[in-house]
Order: C-alpha cells, then sequence, then structure tokens
C-alpha cells in the first residue's frame, strides 16, 4: 500500500491483533507500577525492568533469527536509543516519579490526553483527520474526565507544590511521548521492529539508571516484597511484548488510530483494580467507560473511512 502517513500499510488482522494487545497489556502496567513501588526505587526499578526485557528480546533475536539482526547503521542506532529515552525514559520515568505526588486518576488524565496532541501535530503538519476521529478524540477526553476524576481523590503524600509540579511534568511528558512517536516515521530506525524495540529498551533502561544514581537511589533486596516482585516481573513482560507492539504500530497503522491506547489503558485498569484488589466500580466509572468505549469506535470508524 501506499507509504503515506495516516493510511494504514499492513492489513487489518495485522493492525489489529498488536492493537488489542497493546490496549490489555499496557493497561495492566498501571497496577504493575502500583505493585512495584511498594518497596522498590522508581527508577532503578523501572531501568532494571528495561533492561531485562532488552536482554531476553536480544536472546530471543539471536535464537529464533540471527545474531546479524541486531547489526544497525549508526543512525539507527543513535534514532532507537533517542527514541528509547524520550518516550520510555521520560514517559515510563516521569510517571513513577509522579504517583508519588499526583493522585492516580489525575495521572491517568493527563496521560491520556496523548491522543489530542496526536491530532494537533497532524493538523500542524497539513494533514486533516476526519470530523469523526476529532469527535471521538473529545468523546474519548470526555469519558476520561467522568471515569478517573471521580477516583483521583485518593491522598498522597507531599504537598500542594509537589502535586502542581508533577501534573505539569505529567503533561509534558505525554507531549514529548506524542512527538516523537509522530517523528519516528521520519526517522531512519531499523527495518524489523523487534531490533528497534531491543535498543530503545536498552537506551531507556540507561537514562532511568543514571539518573536514579544521582538521585541516591539504591538496590536493596533484602527490602523488596514479594508483590513489588510480582509487579516487576509482569511489568518485564509488558515492556516485552507491548514495546514490540507499539513500534510495529507506529510504522505501519495511523497514529490516531493507535492513540487510542491512552483511552482503554484506563479502562483496563479500572477493571483489574476491581477484580485484583477489589477497588470499587462506581456509577461514574461505569459511565465514564461507556463514554470511553463510545470515543474508541469514532475514532476507529474514522480513521477506516480515512
Amino acid at each position: 500500500m501506499v507509504d503515506v502517513r495516516g493510511v494504514v500499510r499492513a492489513s487489518p488482522i495485522q493492525i489489529w491483533v498488536p492493537l488489542v494487545a497493546l490496549w490489555l497489556i499496557w493497561g495492566s502496567t498501571y497496577l504493575g507500577i502500583a505493585l512495584t513501588l511498594e518497596s522498590m526505587p522508581p527508577l532503578l526499578a523501572t531501568a532494571t525492568r528495561f533492561f531485562a526485557a532488552a536482554v531476553i528480546l536480544a536472546a530471543a533475536l539471536c535464537v529464533f533469527q540471527d545474531p546479524r539482526v541486531l547489526r544497525v547503521s549508526i543512525p539507527e542506532f543513535a534514532y532507537s536509543m533517542l527514541m528509547g529515552c524520550m518516550l520510555l525514559g521520560v514517559g515510563i520515568g516521569t510517571l513513577a516519579l509522579a504517583e508519588r505526588f499526583v493522585p492516580s486518576g489525575l495521572a491517568a488524565l493527563l496521560i491520556s490526553i496523548t491522543p489530542l496532541f496526536i491530532v494537533l501535530l497532524r493538523v500542524r503538519s497539513g494533514d486533516h483527520p476526519t470530523l469523526l476521529t476529532l469527535i471521538g478524540v473529545a468523546v474519548g477526553l470526555i469519558g476520561l474526565g467522568l471515569m478517573v476524576l471521580p477516583g483521583g481523590t485518593i491522598p498522597r503524600t507531599g504537598t500542594d507544590g509537589d502535586v502542581v509540579l508533577w501534573s505539569c511534568l505529567l503533561l509534558a511528558s505525554s507531549f514529548c511521548w506524542a512527538f516523537f512517536s509522530w517523528q519516528s516515521t521520519s526517522y531512519p530506525l531499523p527495518r524489523n521492529s523487534l531490533v528497534t524495540t531491543m535498543y530503545e529498551l536498552v537506551g531507556a533502561g540507561a537514562l532511568l539508571l543514571g539518573i536514579g544514581a544521582l538521585r541516591g537511589e539504591r538496590i536493596n533486596f533484602g527490602e523488596f516484597t514479594q508483590a513489588s516482585w510480582n509487579g516487576w516481573i509482569w511489568l518485564v513482560i509488558a515492556s516485552l511484548i507491548g514495546y514490540t507492539a507499539y513500534s510495529y504500530l507506529i510504522a505501519n497503522a495511523p497514529m490516531s488510530l493507535v492513540s487510542t491506547y491512552a483511552y482503554v489503558n484506563p479502562v483496563i485498569a479500572v477493571l483489574l483494580g476491581a477484580l485484583i484488589i477489589s477497588e470499587p466500580i462506581t456509577r461514574d466509572v461505569f459511565i465514564g467507560l461507556t463514554v470511553v468505549l463510545g470515543g474508541v469506535v469514532l475514532v476507529t470508524t474514522g480513521e477506516r473511512r480515512s
């Protein structure tokens, strides 16, 4: 198919399988992060999670494909590392730090504004999203507000200034994620999306390891709880599958369609919270879930027509 931004270059089944996997797996990471942060330092735990996923992925590539597949050009290596630092390092690292102060509902809402940034970037570049896409983005944001704001009153340690500061940083990290996802199709990344993901994980891990060390974070295995280990192990698995699916999708699917993960992930997070740690699903949450799903239907319909 024609290689134009916003036009799907893969078959529908090649888009929907990784997209649904992205919805489900990344939605579960909110619970995984919460469990990990129970006793592990935020940045070092995230860095080691990325390194572990990178090692497993590199080993799998060597065994099932060919060790030579890891050979990339200098520009491909540099841009893969850049993408890893800007997407995973800044995005997930900021989230791990912010959740110490920012209410979970507010954090989810700030992160989920990513699709709006994507649409604005499309308009800025001369692209014209369909009316259904624009309406779907608006509906999705309304649904998120209905769903997460009522649940965002859980107190966190820290002053009001901490909450404001980290809320602004979360918003900035959402824009960073949207911008570099948007720019990625113009970067000379490896043709193999698994190789791209592996180097992105290494770049993000190196960045967060350095920042974590500068912040004075230390690893003390004796302090880690079983719940934190369970969360960390699941996040490693989620890194492998989720970021591989995302790297593939941003190269082969419309960005407005890919960015629907930002709507669906909080839905999955709420449902898992109810099933695993018995968090109540209130009327506000139920209404929000319904509206969010409506927004996703509008976005996917609009992108299919385009």
